[in-house]
Formats: structure tokens, C-alpha cells, sequence
């Protein structure tokens, strides 16, 4: 956020690719990271998970900010599918091994949820897309586990870091796979009386 300039939103994640995502787009955030249990309940499909994180982030921050500067929330929850499997934040070495391994040489689903809280009320989009890895060699995995770059990251990799060079097809929204697809996120927030400028 530019200094001396006032937030136009809130945004409840502490991920830097999400205000860099932002910023992109000329939308200035404070960022207030929301602390909520990320736990999958019995049953819960992929996409209601999604939504159901991005719009408790965004309720829990609202609650605190929501009086006396009524600036609109922004919140989002990244999910990597492969096949039948929820990829989440790898915790450690053998895990980064086990979810790049998984992506290797096949295709799979990136779906982010985003939801926005005003005064207006509360609404929410999901961005679906699909990644196509090329086959990834075990040096090549370890190797990219060193850099530090996976750990954090839903499904072991970073699209806008090293990992570009492991993907051989988007379909989709490359924000998105990012962590905030700016699409549906400009136009929730023209939903709630801010618009966004190309």
C-alpha cells in the first residue's frame, strides 16, 4: 500500500502473491490475516470446503474492522485436487515428494474459492482450472523442495515461481492457480460498490 494512502480493502490472508495479485489490479489492502480451523468436514465436497474457508476468513476479519472504516473484505482458500485427493501445504521433504509426485506427468484441478463481506452483505465465486505437469524427475522434486519455494503452498508448487517451468498446459486462470482469481474477485467487488479499472 502506497504510504499515507487509505486501504480500499480488507484483505484476510497473509499470502503476498494475493496482494501482489491485487495490486495488480490497482487495489490497495491491509492486510489482516484471519485465524480459522481449515479442517474438511465429514462429507464436505471440494468446492463447498472452498467456500466455506474463503467466507469464514472474510467473516472473522469483517467482525473486527466492519465498524468505524466499512471497507469491503476480501478473502480467498486455494484447493489442489488430483484425482480423487485434496493437496494441501506440504510438511516436509517427504510430503513435497508425495504431492509433486502425484502431479507428475498428469493433469489436475486448482479450484479458489473468493468471497467478499461488506456492508452490503456477502458473496462469493470460485474459479476452477486444470494444470497439466510434465513428468518431474525425483532430483528435480528434491531440488525444488530446496529452494523453499513449496513450502505454504497448496499442492507443493508455486505457478508464478520455478514450478512454471513443470507445467506444460493452463486452462483456466492463471491468477487463480496464483491464489486470487482477479476475474471474479473485480467483479464481487463491483458487487459491493468498488469498481476495479483495467
Amino acid at each position: 500500500m502506497a504510504q499515507g494512502s487509505e486501504p480500499m480493502v480488507y484483505l484476510a490472508s497473509a499470502s503476498p502473491r494475493r496482494r501482489e495479485l491485487l495490486a495488480q489490479i490497482g487495489i490497495d489492502c491491509l492486510v489482516m490475516p484471519a485465524d480459522i480451523d481449515e479442517s474438511l468436514l465429514p462429507g464436505e465436497g471440494v468446492e463447498a470446503y472452498a467456500l466455506r474457508l474463503a467466507g469464514a476468513k472474510a467473516r472473522r476479519v469483517w467482525e473486527r474492522v466492519r465498524a468505524p472504516a466499512p471497507r469491503p473484505v476480501v478473502a480467498a482458500d486455494t484447493v489442489v485436487i488430483a484425482g480423487a485427493d485434496v493437496l494441501g501445504k506440504p510438511d516436509g521433504l517427504d510430503d513435497c515428494r508425495r504431492m509433486l509426485g502425484r502431479l507428475s506427468g498428469t493433469v489436475h484441478e486448482v479450484l479458489t474459492a473468493v468471497a467478499v463481506v461488506s456492508a452490503v452483505g456477502e458473496s462469493s465465486a470460485v474459479s476452477r482450472s486444470q494444470v497439466r505437469f510434465r513428468p518431474l524427475a525425483p532430483e528435480e522434486i528434491d531440488a525444488y523442495w530446496r529452494s523453499g519455494e513449496p513450502a505454504g503452498k497448496a499442492g507443493g508448487y508455486a505457478i508464478q515461481g520455478r514450478a512454471a517451468v513443470f507445467i506444460r498446459e493452463l486452462r483456466g486462470s492463471y491468477s487463480g492457480v496464483m491464489g486470487l482469481p482477479l476475474f471474479e474477485t473485480a467483479q464481487l467487488l463491483a458487487a459491493h460498490g468498488l469498481r476495479v479499472l483495467a
